[in-house]
C-alpha cells in the first residue's frame, strides 16, 4: 500500500505574488487549506510547501504557500505533483477505499474469471474499475454492491459477481 497519497499537480503560475494554479486529484481539494504542509514531487526532487490559502477557480484550485512571493518562484513550482502522508489522508468511510489501495488488487469473480485492477474512473453515479483479466482481456465493472462482493484491502484481494455480459 502506498504511504503517501497525490492530491493533486502545480499547472502553472497564477499572477505575480507566487500564487499556483493547481489540478486537484482529491475527493475533497478543500481539505488542502487544513494541512500543515504538503510535499511537492517532480523528477525524484521532493519540496516541503506550507498552504497558505486555498480557493477554488472552477474545476482548479488557486494555491498560495509559505515563502513564495512571485511569480518567478511559482513558476519553479510547475508541474509538481502534491502529495500527502496517508496519515493525513481524509478519512474514509465504510465500502470506501483509496484508489491507490485498489491498482492492483486481484480480482476473483464467482464464475471464475480472474484478473486485476488495472484503473478507476469516476463517473459521477458510482466509480467504474477496469479490469485486466489473466486471459488479456479488459473489462469495465460498475463499483456498484451487487457485484463487489468482498474487498481485502490487507490481502489485496477482491471478490466479485460480474454481471453476465460484461465479462
Amino acid at each position: 500500500m502506498e504511504d503517501r497519497f497525490c492530491v493533486g499537480v502545480i499547472t502553472k503560475p497564477h499572477g505575480i505574488k507566487g500564487a499556483v494554479t493547481v489540478y486537484p486529484l482529491t475527493d475533497d481539494p478543500d481539505r488542502l487549506s487544513e494541512l500543515e504542509s504538503i510535499t511537492a514531487v517532480k523528477d525524484k526532487k521532493e519540496i516541503e510547501l506550507k498552504p497558505l490559502n486555498v480557493s477554488a477557480k472552477g474545476e482548479l484550485l488557486l494555491v498560495t504557500f509559505e515563502g513564495i512571493n512571485d511569480r518567478n518562484a511559482a513558476e519553479e513550482l510547475r508541474d509538481f505533483e502534491l502529495y500527502v502522508d496517508r496519515e493525513h489522508a481524509v478519512s474514509l468511510s465504510e465500502d470506501e477505499y483509496y484508489v491507490a489501495d485498489l491498482i492492483g488488487m486481484k480480482v476473483y469473480d464467482k464464475s471464475g474469471v480472474e484478473g486485476t485492477i488495472k484503473d478507476v474512473y469516476r463517473t459521477g453515479a458510482n466509480d467504474v474499475y477496469e479490469l485486466k483479466l489473466t486471459d488479456g482481456r479488459e473489462v469495465l465493472i460498475p463499483a456498484i454492491k451487487s457485484c463487489i462482493l468482498e474487498v481485502d484491502i490487507d490481502a489485496q484481494v477482491m471478490k466479485t459477481d460480474i454481471p453476465e455480459g460484461l465479462i
